[in-house]
């Protein structure tokens, strides 16, 4: 903290000049005798955490040292000694758990990016025992920043914890009208469906590939939108979906125009041919040519910043399969 925080707060009563906490006796931070870089603290700063390791040492839960967390978390809200011994103070005074989460709330909406907060909030909403809060609020979050890694692991946390997936498919829908892009989403998205399916039924499958084929006509090179497709393959067990997504990928592909192309259509080709050849399915020399050609294409033209990588690729490819066919 600089000494500039003293001019915003010079009106504000110092706790070593109130009557009432004459009683405790604060404790000044101990930096040794020759600290390496002593921060300029504000005199605020000094005197709120001064007396809030005052109330520590002698372990005092009270109101009044609710209310000195809270002034400790106005100067340094990343501080989790604080949020700790404040969960110590509200489980003591069995405190209204409603109102905490009022007061957490706006806590993120002024440090949403902030670890310690989100954890004083979920553990919170743990103990009240009621999730109905948690997908309104992080929604609104995301309107503000769709990407916020907190956000997620916050809302997917309470998905779980209180089992509620309903609508939260068509919720991924929505956003991703907004921002097709958005990795997040993608994720998300994910998650929803490997917490709700046991296993990926051929319908599913199905109906998800049909979904990520309307969002590759908008963003073909979107890398999100790849990866979800892959996932959904992996956890498939029936050829169907990946001969639709492979159709349409063949399709755009037989067009000719590779400027056009997408590099991850070319890697989910070329790598589509190798599985092929290791699960012994097609023709093995054709399988090769085609693999082959589509990273050599990668690494001559479409993405020549690695292009070390694909001739890599291509030559372990002519190391595992050995063929008169590759050139």
């Amino acid at each position: 903290m600089s000494s500039s925080s003293d001019e915003e707060c010079s009106d504000y009563p110092r706790y070593r000049d109130r009557p009432e906490w004459k009683d405790v006796q604060p404790i000044t931070q101990d930096d040794g005798e020759y600290p390496v870089v002593a921060i300029d603290y504000s005199d605020q700063y000094r005197d709120v955490y001064d007396y809030f390791r005052g109330i520590v040492a002698r372990q005092e839960k009270s109101e009044r040292a609710l209310q000195l967390c809270t002034d400790a978390l106005t100067l340094n809200p990343a501080n989790y000694t604080v949020w700790h011994y404040r969960r110590q103070i509200l489980k003591h005074l069995n405190s209204d758990l409603a109102k905490e989460i009022e007061y957490i709330s706006d806590v993120i909406g002024e440090h949403p990016k902030n670890y310690q907060v989100w954890h004083h909030r979920r553990v919170i909403v743990d103990w009240h025992g009621d999730g109905s809060l948690e997908c309104p609020f992080t929604e609104e979050m995301l309107r503000a920043d769709a990407k916020n890694y907190h956000v997620w692991q916050h809302r997917q946390w309470a998905l779980s914890k209180f089992k509620m997936f309903d609508g939260e498919l068509e919720f991924t829908e929505r956003l991703l009208e907004d921002d097709v892009r958005n990795n997040s989403v993608w994720n998300h998205r994910f998650f929803v469906l490997s917490s709700t399916k046991e296993q990926f039924s051929n319908v599913l499958a199905d109906r998800e590939i049909d979904f990520v084929i309307t969002k590759l006509q908008i963003a073909l090179y979107n890398e999100s939108v790849w990866n979800y497709a892959r996932g959904i393959l992996l956890y498939c067990d029936s050829d169907g979906p990946k001969a639709k997504l492979l159709k349409f990928c063949n399709d755009i592909y037989g067009k000719g125009d590779h400027g056009e192309h997408s590099i991850y259509l070319f890697m989910f080709l070329a790598d589509n041919s190798v599985e092929d050849i290791e699960n012994g399915s097609g023709d093995t020399n054709t399988k090769l040519t085609l693999a082959t050609k589509l990273y050599s294409e990668l690494a001559l033209k479409y993405d020549i910043i690695r292009t070390s990588y694909w001739n890599f690729v291509t030559q372990d490819l002519r190391r595992r399969f050995p063929s008169s066919m590759v050139e």
